[in-house]
């Protein structure tokens, strides 16, 4: 039996290490503190919280809609009902498009998957080394780890630091530019407003959820998730941190225009940047394995920004160990 170590526990990461984990030996690792990479679920208390990352899954393909299906089955997903407005301009709307989310967060699928696996969170990944046949691992938190075979699924910025010295595929030294998104969390008294989502056409907004309308929790007030564009992300993102209060206020401000809910006082506001969230530009690889050092990659960026990108990209990687 094989060991097999799996950094990250976002869609592509869970998904490699419940097939492997089948037949092999694995851990899982994610500098996180809870499953979910970027499907993640904020909590503000035991019952509430925010889809902050991946807001929904639309599932295309007919193996991914198969794989949705059984979860829905299983009760892990649901339909998101309720109004939802399209007011973008240069996107053409798809009235077949359908919304699914997990019953009790985003980070559903993730944890459905991996809810069998050792998984040691809070633990990032700062360097590798291939001594004699084994991969030696060095962690933040000063633990060092030695598995047989690895697994990265970081966005590919923080993978290209980490295994540019292994990784000779021509994949690695392309330019690829993930776009950012910044999302502000925000929770008012409650409005009459009958409406699931908002996607805007706006340089700055690009989004915003209604999280009661999941239907999740009770709650006396209403709690919004508001996600900024990629472009107006792309300029803010690397003093996010510094101008958090300025930046969320934009985009509450913005969210107040658009929507034109009428202002009110703001109970809770957090904000969160996500540097490297989506490459909308597939690859002409689907995933990288190399045999010789037992070296694997799977993520989103490989196929798209999309959910089932990452789905997708961890399946491809599992037929290459196998062949």
């Amino acid at each position: 039996m094989s060991s097999y170590c799996v950094i990250g526990s976002g869609i592509s990461g869970a998904t490699i290490a419940n097939l492997l984990s089948k037949k092999n030996s694995v851990h899982i690792y994610d500098k996180a503190r809870g499953p979910g990479g970027r499907s993640s679920f904020k909590r503000l208390n035991k019952s509430k919280g925010f889809d902050h990352g991946a807001q929904y899954i639309s599932p295309k393909s007919i193996q991914f809609k198969k794989f949705i299906t059984n979860l829905r089955k299983k009760k892990i997903l649901k339909k998101w009902n309720g109004k939802h407005i399209f007011s973008h301009k240069l996107k053409k709307e798809n009235k077949n498009h359908v919304k699914i989310i997990g019953c009790k967060g985003n980070n559903d699928i993730s944890k459905h998957l991996i809810k069998n696996i050792n998984c040691n969170f809070q633990s990032e990944l700062e360097k590798i080394k291939y001594i004699k046949n084994k991969w030696k691992l060095d962690f933040k938190n000063n633990q060092i780890k030695y598995y047989d075979k690895l697994i990265l699924t970081c966005p590919f910025p923080q993978l290209k630091k980490l295994s540019k010295k292994f990784i000779k595929d021509p994949f690695i030294k392309q330019k690829i530019k993930m776009d950012a998104n910044i999302t502000v969390m925000i929770e008012i008294k409650k409005t009459n407003k009958k409406i699931s989502s908002y996607l805007f056409d706006d340089k700055i907004l690009g989004w915003a959820a209604k999280e009661n309308s999941k239907k999740r929790f009770e709650s006396n007030n209403d709690l919004w998730t508001l996600q900024s564009t990629n472009l107006w992300a792309n300029k803010k993102i690397n003093k996010n941190r510094e101008n958090k209060e300025k930046n969320s206020k934009i985009l509450i401000d913005q969210f107040f225009k658009l929507t034109g809910i009428k202002k009110t006082k703001i109970l809770t506001s957090l904000n969160h940047g996500w540097k490297y969230s989506s490459n909308s530009r597939s690859l002409k690889v689907k995933s990288y394995w190399n045999k010789k050092l037992n070296l694997g990659v799977c993520a989103d960026w490989f196929v798209g920004p999309r959910v089932e990108a990452g789905w997708i990209s961890a399946n491809d990687l599992f037929k290459k160990i196998n062949k």
